[in-house]
């Protein structure tokens, strides 16, 4: 785990946010091809809220299209995709504060 990821675990771990069971890389099967399952790993997901958290560092800025249609395939899935930049934890209100609104 980065250290924007440890610090947002930290509050989202245990129930601690608003009673919701967040899970920390967890795989999300999209798809299964034959006997093999087709998925992409959340930095954090909420089943009761169908919700992915990724928490975007640098390498982002290079795989746009990618977190694109990562981000089209989740929503396919009925899922909801929430992206934080890694410079966004430093104001740890905020972010919670965004991921309240998602929900």
């Amino acid at each position: 785990m980065t250290d924007e990821e440890r610090l947002i675990w930290s509050v989202l771990r245990n129930r601690k946010f608003h009673g919701l069971k967040f899970l920390r890389q967890h795989p999300i099967v999209y798809q299964v091809d034959g006997n093999k399952p087709l998925y992409f790993i959340a930095d954090f997901y909420c089943a009761e809220k169908k919700l992915v958290v990724e928490v975007d560092g640098r390498i982002h800025d290079f795989q746009k299209g990618y977190d694109t249609n990562r981000d089209e395939i989740l929503r396919y899935n009925d899922l909801h995709i929430l992206r934080i930049r890694n410079e966004e934890c430093k104001n740890m209100k905020q972010v919670l504060k965004r991921i309240e609104q998602f929900l």
